[in-house]
């Protein structure tokens, strides 16, 4: 073994000192500042008489060291060659080291300060864990419901609505988008920054989830074929909140949980016992495709109740302050509303009463639901005039007739959402359908990929083409005109939403190219994945559902009012009520009719009316008027169709 030299063991020492960080850089100069002090004084001290002690010639040679200006006190050559070497040693090691020190500590600390690794010393405020498509238009949601934030702050005791975002990357540029998205703006500074990922125990104490009032973990999209889902991420974070809990002794906070993969809802419950609302993210967007599906011009009507922005909200409101009433006696105190059923408590989940009878009373520990414009037309006004309670029975039954033939239905791209769409068409056991997948990943993947969601997906026949359906020739060989639907997919497997949307929206128009040569026209569905796209097909003639803003309202709403998602699946599954478009024809209406009318002559059969979807757009290019009025005449038109819920 060969022998350390001394040189090499400075240097290793000196080294090992100076990567402890700023404290440690600062002694080792000190450390030189002192030796070069006392080399300097015992320089000149033999060869000038004017220094009395050793220590007075040190503090000499320190005071030339620190300071420039002492250099045109000395005399004699010998002590003006050291004080000019002590003077330039000091504009190295004083002065350029001690500053560049401490200004890279700064900078080190500033940039530790914008990453956002502070733990925040927060209560009762709101957790969002990752940064994804879904955390912008979620807090939108979030920061823009006024009625319903109100309430959650009363509930939780605090004055303002604290939003804390965990992202893996906190930076400069998601506070820059902060303040450019139109819900926030200038309410970004209620949004604190974290970096950190969910599935780390260190960054859930950052954010600090055991005291917040609720806490969102939004699903995010990874890569096909990685072995770490979002929903393994989701749940990790969720087992990491309980082992905090357990290790502080604390409560455990209310978590609105979005999944992926629904079936992973009983792993979910099991991984944290609290409070927990889980939101099916694939399969919530696959059931509002396949519903739209079987009635054309559905999209509009989800559009409006599940975006933020004009327009109505489904909003719950607690039995406390209505007990004794009737569903009727409330419809009637709030013209600017319409009740569309109840809650009624059922261990610890609720029963959904949709379209329930008129005369259904209201307990204490129900809950009222309601389809509004904002939260305080939910509420009684006594400016307005009451308007005559309208008597409803026992909800009828629409059954939906058996289809002739199969419904075919032509699927343009490839994401982990198709095998739940093929879920969601086999649930309708009365309507088969035919389906076929244009996409160019492999038949033998996709088919693998169905079999593990759905054993039997024999309800639905499907047959897979590996084609692009950005050639035109390969698409024009598909004759998608001869299909009753199309829905056009935003892939997963691209690197960011705008990518995925751009393609999406690149074939649609070769899609309409195409279909301009026929004489039939298909519905057309494009779902899209990046909310700053919502405008930029606006007038085209398909259906669009915007993923993202979708979820983030749900899981929203959710977050401030828990009871919101029982009635959001009751909505959105097979049976139980559901959202249609009637022909007027069906219905004894008069000549004029206004929506008072219109109701009443609807809770005769026992259905609900909700607005109106015009055959023609208005002068703002809008075809649905949800909830209008009472008073104003309908004025019906060729072709115009009711929006009536109605139990199937």
């Amino acid at each position: 073994m060969l022998p350390f030299r001394i040189i090499d063991r400075i240097k290793f020492i000196v080294e090992r000192q100076l990567v402890k960080g700023a404290g440690f850089q600062l002694l080792v100069v000190g450390v030189f500042i002192g030796l070069i002090s006392l080399i300097g004084g015992l320089l000149v001290m033999p060869q000038d008489d004017a220094f009395d002690t050793t220590g007075s010639a040190i503090w000499w040679a320190f005071l030339r060291l620190t300071d420039p200006g002492y250099l045109g006190d000395d005399v004699g050559t010998w002590q003006r060659f050291v004080s000019t070497l002590l003077t330039i040693s000091g504009y190295v090691v004083f002065m350029g080291t001690l500053v560049a020190i401490l200004t890279r500590w700064l900078i080190a600390k500033m940039a530790d300060l914008e990453r956002g690794l502070t733990p925040v010393t927060l209560k009762n405020h709101v957790v969002v864990l990752g940064w994804t498509s879904q955390t912008l238009p979620l807090l939108s949601e979030l920061l823009g419901s006024s009625g319903r934030m109100r309430r959650f702050l009363e509930k939780h005791d605090t004055q303002t609505l604290n939003l804390v975002v965990l992202s893996e990357h906190a930076s400069a540029l998601q506070v820059h988008e902060l303040r450019n998205e139109p819900g926030i703006r200038g309410k970004a500074r209620r949004v604190i920054l974290r970096a950190g990922l969910a599935i780390q125990p260190d960054a859930l104490h950052r954010v600090a989830c055991l005291d917040a009032a609720a806490v969102i973990v939004p699903s995010a999209v990874h890569e096909a074929g990685t072995l770490v889902t979002s929903d393994v991420e989701t749940v990790k974070a969720l087992l990491s909140i309980a082992a905090q809990a357990r290790h502080f002794g604390a409560p455990l906070p209310f978590v609105v949980a979005e999944i992926q993969d629904i079936r992973k809802h009983p792993v979910i419950e099991r991984a944290y016992p609290g409070a927990v609302e889980v939101v099916g993210g694939d399969a919530t967007i696959s059931r509002l495709m396949v519903q739209n599906i079987l009635h054309p011009g559905l999209s509009e009507v989800y559009n409006e109740l599940l975006t933020a922005g004009e327009g109505n909200e489904i909003y719950v409101r607690g039995g406390e302050s209505v007990a004794g009433m009737t569903l009727g006696e409330i419809a009637a105190q709030r013209p600017l509303a319409v009740v569309l059923g109840i809650l009624k408590p059922r261990g610890s989940s609720w029963d959904v009463r949709l379209v329930a009878p008129s005369d259904t009373p209201i307990e204490m520990t129900d809950r009222v639901i309601m389809l509004a414009r904002d939260y305080s037309e939910t509420e009684a006004n006594s400016k307005l005039a009451p308007l005559s309670v309208i008597t409803r029975g026992e909800p009828g039954r629409y059954l939906h007739k058996t289809a002739g033939r199969p419904r075919t239905v032509l699927v343009l791209g490839w994401n982990r959402r198709v095998p739940s769409l093929i879920a969601e068409f086999g649930s309708y056991v009365r309507q088969p359908f035919n389906v076929d997948i244009v996409s160019v990943v492999s038949a033998t993947e996709r088919e693998r990929d169905i079999a593990r969601y759905i054993q039997d997906h024999h309800q639905v026949t499907c047959h897979h083409i590996e084609a692009d359906y950005m050639v035109e020739d390969e698409l024009r060989n598909v004759r998608p005109a001869d299909y009753d639907a199309v829905i056009l997919l935003s892939s997963d497997r691209l690197a960011s939403g705008e990518e995925a949307d751009a393609r999406a929206m690149v074939g649609y128009l070769q899609l309409e190219d195409i279909l301009a040569e026929s004489y039939r026209r298909p519905q057309i569905i494009m779902e899209l994945s990046d909310p700053d796209n919502r405008h930029l097909l606006c007038g085209h003639q398909s259906e669009m559902m915007i993923s993202p803003m979708i979820l983030s309202h749900v899981l929203a709403q959710v977050a401030l009012r828990r009871e919101l998602r029982v009635v959001l699946d009751e909505l959105f599954t097979v049976g139980g009520a559901e959202i249609q478009f009637r022909d007027p024809r069906d219905y004894p209406l008069p000549a004029s009719v206004d929506f008072h009318l219109l109701e009443r002559i609807l809770s005769e059969r026992g259905e609900l009316a909700l607005g109106v979807f015009r055959h023609s757009g208005g002068s703002d290019g809008r075809r649905l008027e949800l909830n209008p009025p009472r008073k104003r005449f309908l004025d019906l038109q060729p072709d115009d169709q009711l929006v009536v819920m109605a139990n199937t």
